[in-house]
């Protein structure tokens, strides 16, 4: 562990000195990737050091002790000391464990998720409102931007479908454990004999991708334009803004019309094409038999599901690491970090183990 260390370290103080180099900094582009391989490593860098220093001052407080000879006074406080010195290079080294990890390389990526109702009828689009709702005031709550990309609303409220941008630093590294199916179990307000129901959406959390990443011919799509509507069909606008872009190799379908400009919502629709572009290429890599996409959100169909919120009993329980939380109305207002530490933190925990 510690051969690897040194080598990143010494990466990074060369990484630090080509960012003062007068060719690299008359290249913004070079810079910027320089500055961001330089800031991937500093973590990791930051926690050696302060480790490197945990140590020497062990290795002094030791020899103090070793020597002998010393009052009783000084002599414990060496000892308190050495203790400290001690317990700090231990949970340093627990954490540069962690950071020496496998990392998904598009953790610093931000994301695209897509919500869509399930199982349920109209109270599975209410909840896939409610989804929106808890992931737009996560993201405001880390200081993250928000910019819904296609949306189909329903005459009740709630979604058929939704596709938003989420923009943050880390933004994939924690919001990628919310791919799945999620059922929600409560008494809609619609029924009389307060029965509670079961209904379901499903989540994709796809990394946003820049154009360089996947290359896409402009000869494989399709692009075809229409009036907008809105809920229940009815026109938004009898101008031909939507757009409709179909890539024929793969079969992918995009559709985006909550723009007055076709340029915008066709902007919107290809960066939402090449999320899923490269999803289905990660999958092909993995060699994986469906494509990312399907192993994300699944069919939809009850028995399928990640998560059940139950809201009468104010219950969060997630079945893939047997968490279960008892503060759902907090959860459901953006309070995602227990639930997502605690994933993390399980994830970690088997990557240790391989």
């Amino acid at each position: 562990m510690f051969d690897k260390l040194e080598s990143i370290e010494k990466k990074y103080d060369e990484l630090t000195m080509m960012m003062t180099d007068a060719n690299v900094l008359s290249n913004q582009k070079e810079l910027q990737r320089i500055a961001k391989a330089h800031s991937d490593l500093q973590e990791i860098v930051s926690t050696y050091r302060a480790y490197k220093k945990a140590e020497k001052d062990y290795n002094e407080a030791d020899s103090l002790i070793k020597e002998g000879g010393l009052e009783p006074d000084f002599k414990e406080m060496v000892e308190t000391e050495r203790e400290e010195a001690a317990e700090t290079k231990k949970k340093l080294a627990e954490k540069l464990r962690i950071l020496l990890l496998p990392r998904d390389p598009n953790d610093s990526k931000n994301v695209i998720m897509e919500i869509r109702a399930g199982a349920g009828g109209g109270e599975a689009a209410l909840f896939a409102g409610d989804l929106f709702k808890l992931y737009v005031k996560y993201a405001e709550s880390k200081g993250w931007k928000i910019e819904v990309l296609s949306v189909h609303e329903t005459d009740i409220g709630g979604f058929k479908e939704i596709v938003f941008l989420i923009e943050g630093n880390g933004a994939y590294s924690l919001l990628k454990y919310e791919s799945g199916v999620h059922r929600v179990q409560r008494i809609p307000t619609t029924e009389s004999g307060g029965r509670i129901h079961t209904s379901t959406a499903t989540v994709a959390v796809l990394p946003e991708v820049e154009e360089v990443d996947v290359e896409i011919d402009p000869n494989d799509l399709r692009i075809d334009v229409f009036c907008s509507s809105g809920p229940g069909g009815q026109s938004v606008n009898t101008t031909q803004s939507a757009v409709r872009v179909t890539h024929m190799p793969s079969g992918i379908v995009v559709s985006c019309q909550d723009e007055k400009s076709q340029l915008k919502n066709r902007d919107k629709a290809m960066r939402v094409l090449r999320a899923r572009l490269l999803a289905r290429m990660i999958a092909e890599q993995q060699q994986e038999q469906a494509d990312e996409r399907r192993s994300q959100v699944g069919t939809g169909d009850r028995s399928e599901r990640i998560r059940t919120y139950n809201v009468p009993q104010n219950r969060l329980s997630d079945h893939r690491i047997g968490l279960t939380l008892y503060k759902l109305e907090l959860i459901l207002g953006g309070e995602l970090e227990d639930v997502l530490e605690s994933l993390i933190a399980h994830e970690r925990a088997a990557q240790l183990q391989l």
